[in-house]
């Protein structure tokens, strides 16, 4: 039996420590916090809980996947329901625009709200669902780095397809052709923010990503986002996977360019493979000590980051569900601030997420449990506790304005993320959420491999490398590595 080591208990690293057991490895996983999840994990302040990170489930076939592979139930493990509304849009000019499920109702809902028609919101979902079939065999679900991965049919004709993804103009320039109100282009927009991008030079290509709510759904775990690290690390444990948390690993053991374990703390632990899903800059510069970081690595614009406010907020508000976005006027000039000027606007368009809408156990009755968060530039040595002074201080106001309530006087207890906390919390470079950003229509290409060229045995899973950041790519890049080891 070979022995695989996992380094980091990410959600990418627990589904490649599943499919591994299944094949029959042992397989242990390092972890340096006390808990696994890695960016999804949660947090407790007094009676309210908290998802700390990703807060979005969609594509809810990829964790079922691995139960049914394990020769199990799913819902013995983990259950889940659709969302009839995906998200609620807040605008200045008092517009909401509820994003249904159903997507002849979200057409018609946009129809009603702005000046564009329910015709060419259908056109537009369409045309998402013909990027995702053709990328979805060759970008998604394999390497991009082995020629057999083009080698087939299947790839040959998505390649033929290629003109269809749309790589060759910008997200905005794509939805400012469709759509003629800025409110929709705005809507539309905000999908770059899901890996971290910016729509205004990210390729219109990530157009793809509205087909995942709309046609796959949109969905809320049974007891909340950590729901899903929690029933994968059940299943992980039953396939006799052994974890050790608190566990920081020193370095990757090499020897003749080949793999032969690692070192954590006194003990060297041999294995016969190793998969990290720490991000790939910090493991090529702690781990792989006397490897040079790959030259791309080097020069790859990293994602955005995030400025997060978990507030206990003593009230209720009826017209807030479970995800909910409130609009800046001027989208381009927040972007223009993010990406060149690497601040924070004065007015920064705002994402709150209430896991109480949904589990009413996070929050006490009559409460709710904001997740507040603002998309922010990686950490480049800002100022950091006056930017979260003056932003934090610029969200409350514009809450307040759109809700007609004093936000201030609501919260009860706080907690901050920066990015200073999520680099050293999950060992992402800089905060970047997502690794690499995609503002270029070579970045799916850029990313690093799910393997290492020069190192024997050596593999990566995780939102840093190939196909990228979010809780359905972290969970293929696992499969990705699946099929490369053999």
């Amino acid at each position: 039996m070979s022995k695989a080591i996992i380094i980091g208990a990410g959600i990418a690293g627990i589904a490649a420590a599943i499919r591994l057991a299944i094949k029959g490895h042992q397989v242990e996983v390092f972890e340096a916090s006390a808990q696994a999840g890695g960016k999804l994990s949660e947090i407790r302040l007094g009676s309210f809980r908290f998802d700390a990170g990703p807060s979005l489930f969609t594509m809810p076939q990829y964790v079922d996947e691995l139960f049914r592979l394990a020769g199990k139930n799913p819902p013995d493990y983990f259950q889940y329901n659709k969302l009839d509304t995906i998200c609620n849009y807040f605008y200045e000019d008092g517009t909401r625009i509820h994003a249904f499920a159903d997507p002849e109702k979200f057409a018609e809902e946009i129809a009603e709200k702005t000046n564009d028609s329910a015709g060419s919101v259908l056109d537009f979902l369409s045309k998402s669902r013909d990027i995702y079939e053709i990328t979805n065999p060759v970008f998604l679900q394999r390497s991009l780095h082995k020629l057999g991965s083009y080698l087939n049919l299947g790839t040959l004709k998505s390649l033929l397809r290629f003109p269809q993804i749309d790589a060759f103009r910008s997200m905005n320039q794509a939805n400012e052709a469709r759509f003629k109100d800025s409110r929709t282009i705005r809507l539309f927009n905000r999908y770059a923010t899901y890996n971290g991008s910016n729509p205004y030079q990210a390729p219109a290509t990530l157009n793809i990503i509205p087909h995942f709510e709309q046609h796959f759904g949109a969905y809320f775990p049974l007891g909340g986002m950590y729901a899903i690290v929690s029933s994968l690390t059940k299943l992980a444990i039953d396939l006799g996977v052994k974890f050790h948390f608190n566990s920081y690993v020193d370095e990757i053991e090499i020897k003749s360019s080949k793999v032969v374990g690692i070192s954590c703390g006194e003990q060297i632990h041999p294995a016969d493979l190793v998969i990290s899903n720490m991000d790939v800059w910090y493991t090529y510069t702690r781990l792989l000590k006397g490897t040079k970081l790959p030259a791309r690595l080097k020069t790859q614009e990293r994602s955005s980051s995030a400025l997060i406010f978990y507030w206990g907020i003593n009230a209720s508000f009826a017209e807030l569900g479970l995800h909910n976005i409130f609009f800046t006027e001027d989208y381009q000039e927040e972007f223009r601030q993010i990406w060149n000027e690497k601040v924070i606007g004065s007015d920064p368009t705002i994402y709150v997420h209430i896991s109480s809408k949904s589990n009413p156990k996070d929050a006490p009755e009559g409460s709710e449990n904001w997740f507040t968060m603002i998309n922010v530039p990686s950490d480049t040595g800002q100022d950091w506790d006056e930017l979260i002074r003056v932003s934090r201080k610029n969200i409350i106001e514009k809450l307040s304005r759109n809700l007609g309530r004093d936000i201030s006087q609501l919260i009860s207890c706080e907690s901050v993320l920066d990015p200073r906390g999520i680099d050293s919390k999950t060992f992402s470079y800089q905060g970047s959420l997502y690794g690499s950003s995609s503002n270029s229509q070579f970045s799916a290409f850029l990313r690093h491999a799910n393997f290492s060229s020069g190192i024997q045995d050596l593999y990566f899973a995780g939102g840093s490398v190939h196909p990228g950041g979010g809780i359905p790519l972290a969970l293929l890049s696992a499969k990705i590595v699946d099929r490369l080891i053999k």
